[in-house]
C-alpha cells in the first residue's frame, strides 16, 4: 500500500515508485507528475494574473496544472465546461485561461525546468483556494470557495470509511474531474492514497475495455450507472471491481441492484454538496440503506430537516440542508424528501415529493419529476422517464392515452387542480455532467428549442437521429411569422449538440466546411439528421434528410490538439 500523503504534500517530492497513471502506452508515475507540476508552477509564477480558470478534458493534465497553480500562490477556478460562453461569464471572476479553452491564455509549458527549479514547500492549507460552482438546478450556477484544508478533510474522511480494500487498483470514471464530485474521487483522494488515475470514459465499451484484467475501482452517476447495457460482458469485472461510486443524485433501488447484479459489486452512495463536501454514504447491500455519517461530520434532525457539522464546511457553524430526515434508531438516517418542495397551485399547498411518489408507483413509470411551470395561470407538470423495457409513445394519440391513464391513478388522492395538467415522456430524465437533474432541464422539455430525439444507430463513430419538427418549437419564433421555417443556425447547433451527445468531441471548435442548405424544412416535418464522425481528423460530417429531399449538409472542424 502507498504510503498516504496529505493534499498540502502532494507535489512536493518525486516519488519514483508512487502510482499516478495507469500502466499502459501512457504510464507516468509519481516522478513524471512532479516534473510536470514544476513546469506548470514556473508558467503561473511568471504572470501577474491571480486566478486562473482551469480546464482540462485530462485528469492526468489537470491534476499537474491544478497544483503548479496552488504552489505559485494562484486562486483556482474550476468551471464545469470550456465553452465560450462560460469563459465569458468567467471574465470578471478569472484573471486567466489555462487548458482547453477557445481562447486560452497561457499554454502547456514544454521547457524541462525540474534541474534549476527551486524545490516546492507544503502548500498553506488555508491559503490555497479552489472556486467551484454548484450545479444550478434553479437558476445560474452558484460560485462556492473552498480552502485546501476542507479539501483534505474529507480525502482523509473518504479513505478511512471507504478506503479499505482499494490498494493497488485504478480508479476509472465517467464523470468529469470538473466538478468536486469528479475532483474529490478521480483527481485529490486517489493521488493522496497512491491510485493511479484513468482518463475519462465517454462510452460503456470503452469503459469496460479499459477496466478490463485490472483491480478497479468505478467512480460514476446514477445518469450512467442507471444506463449500463446489459449485453456487455460485465461478469469479466466480477472480483477484480473492487468498488462502485456514485453521486449527484439518488440512485434507485431497482438501478442499484441491477448495478449489483451486472457488476458483481453493490455500489456505494455519498451524500454531499459542492457547499457542504461530502456528509454520508451508504451501500446497497439492502433494499432500503440507512446514510451513514462520514468520520468527521456531525448530524442532527432540527424540527425535522436534516443539519449537518463538518470539517468540509467554510466556518463551525450548523449547516442547515432542505432535506427532510429522520434518524433510523441505528446510529444513521434516512432522507424523506426536499422540505423546499411545497407549492401553492391555486391557493392549494401541493407536495411535489409526494406527488411524485403517486405517479412513480404506476407500473408505466420507472421515474419521474414534477415541476411548477410559471405564466398568468401556474400549472403542474410532470415528466416520466418510462420504465425499463417500454418505449416512450411517439405519437400525440398514444401520448395523451397514457397522460389519461396516469391522470386517473391521480384521482384517488389529488383532485384536478393538484393533478399534473401537462405530461413529457422520455426515456431517462435529462441530466448534467453531474447526473443531476436540473429543473431548467425539465422545463425546456415544455417550450423546447429542439425537438426530443429519437437514435435510431449509434456508434463509435456514426449515429442517426429523427427530428420530428413540432410548431410549438421555440426555434421557429420569427422565421418567419407567415411561413415558419426551420433556421440554419438551428440546424448547425443542433448537429452539434446531438454529436457531443454521440461522441467524444473536444471542445474547441476551429471552423465549418461544405456548408450547404438545400431546401428549407417546416413545422410538421420528420427530418433525419446523419453524424459521422472521423477522429484521426478531429472532422464531423452531418446531413439533414426528409421525405421532401436533402434539407442541409457541412463539415465541421475540430481542434485536434486539445
Amino acid at each position: 500500500m502507498a504510503e498516504w500523503r496529505n493534499l498540502a504534500e502532494v507535489a512536493v517530492q518525486p516519488e519514483p515508485g508512487r502510482a499516478f497513471t495507469a500502466a499502459g502506452r501512457d504510464s507516468r508515475d509519481h516522478a513524471h507528475f512532479h516534473r510536470d507540476v514544476l513546469r506548470w508552477h514556473t508558467a503561473f509564477a511568471a504572470s501577474p494574473a491571480q486566478a486562473w480558470a482551469l480546464h482540462f478534458e485530462d485528469a492526468a493534465c489537470f491534476a499537474a496544472a491544478l497544483y503548479g497553480a496552488w504552489h505559485a500562490g494562484k486562486t483556482v477556478v474550476l468551471p464545469g465546461d470550456a465553452l465560450a460562453g462560460t469563459q465569458a461569464r468567467l471574465q470578471g471572476r478569472g484573471d486567466g485561461f489555462a487548458g482547453d479553452w477557445p481562447q486560452a491564455t497561457l499554454a502547456a509549458p514544454t521547457d524541462d525546468v525540474s534541474a534549476t527549479a527551486t524545490p516546492l514547500q507544503p502548500l498553506d492549507a488555508e491559503a490555497a483556494r479552489l472556486v467551484v460552482f454548484t450545479s444550478g438546478s434553479t437558476g445560474e450556477p452558484v460560485a462556492i470557495e473552498k480552502r485546501l484544508r476542507q479539501l483534505d478533510a474529507e480525502v482523509h474522511a473518504l479513505e478511512a470509511a471507504l478506503g479499505p480494500g482499494l490498494e493497488g487498483a485504478t480508479v476509472h470514471g465517467t464523470v468529469s474531474h470538473q466538478h468536486i464530485y469528479g475532483l474529490l474521487f478521480r483527481v485529490l483522494w486517489p493521488l493522496s492514497a497512491g491510485r493511479a488515475i484513468v482518463p475519462r470514459a465517454f462510452f460503456p465499451e470503452d469503459l469496460l475495455a479499459a477496466m478490463d484484467g485490472q483491480d478497479a475501482v468505478l467512480v460514476a452517476s446514477p445518469a450512467h450507472l442507471k444506463r449500463l447495457p446489459a449485453q456487455l460482458d460485465w461478469a469479466s469485472l466480477h472480483g477484480r471491481l473492487r468498488a462502485v461510486f456514485s453521486s449527484g443524485g439518488v440512485l434507485p433501488a431497482e438501478a442499484a441492484h441491477e448495478v449489483s447484479r451486472l457488476l458483481g459489486v453493490s455500489p456505494t452512495e455519498i451524500l454531499g454538496s459542492s457547499e457542504t463536501g461530502g456528509i454520508a454514504w451508504r451501500r446497497w447491500r439492502e433494499e432500503q440503506p440507512a446514510w451513514r455519517a462520514l468520520p468527521g461530520v456531525e448530524w442532527r434532525v432540527h424540527e425535522g430537516v436534516l443539519e449537518v457539522h463538518s470539517p468540509h464546511l467554510s466556518d463551525a457553524a450548523w449547516w442547515r440542508s432542505q432535506d427532510r430526515a429522520e434518524p433510523d434508531g441505528c446510529g444513521g438516517f434516512r432522507l424523506l424528501g426536499r422540505a423546499d418542495r411545497i407549492v401553492k397551485v391555486e391557493e392549494r399547498r401541493v407536495s411535489l415529493d409526494a406527488l411524485e411518489r403517486q405517479v412513480r408507483a404506476h407500473p408505466a413509470v420507472g421515474d419521474v419529476r414534477v415541476l411548477l411551470l410559471g405564466g398568468s395561470r401556474s400549472a403542474l407538470a410532470a415528466v416520466v422517464a418510462m420504465a425499463r423495457g417500454l418505449p416512450v409513445p411517439e405519437d400525440a394519440a398514444a401520448r395523451r392515452a397514457l397522460s389519461q391513464a396516469l391522470s386517473r391513478h391521480l384521482a384517488a388522492s389529488q383532485d384536478a387542480v393538484t393533478r399534473p395538467r401537462r405530461w413529457r415522456f422520455v426515456s431517462a430524465l435529462p441530466a448534467n455532467a453531474q447526473g443531476k437533474v436540473t429543473e431548467a432541464a425539465l422545463t425546456a422539455l415544455f417550450r423546447p428549442e429542439r425537438p426530443t430525439a429519437m437514435w435510431t444507430l449509434r456508434t463509435p463513430t456514426q449515429a442517426r437521429v429523427e427530428l420530428p419538427l413540432d410548431a410549438s418549437l421555440a426555434v421557429f419564433d420569427g422565421h418567419f411569422p407567415q411561413a415558419a421555417i426551420l433556421p440554419g443556425v438551428a440546424q448547425l447547433d443542433w448537429a452539434v449538440q446531438l454529436a457531443r451527445e454521440a461522441f467524444p468531441i473536444p471542445s474547441r471548435f476551429l471552423r465549418m466546411e461544405a456548408l450547404k442548405f438545400q431546401r428549407v424544412a417546416r413545422p410538421g416535418d420528420t427530418i433525419h439528421l446523419e453524424l459521422e464522425w472521423q477522429a484521426e481528423r478531429c472532422t464531423l460530417q452531418f446531413r439533414y434528410t426528409s421525405v421532401h429531399g436533402p434539407h442541409a449538409s457541412g463539415r465541421v472542424v475540430f481542434d485536434h490538439g486539445e
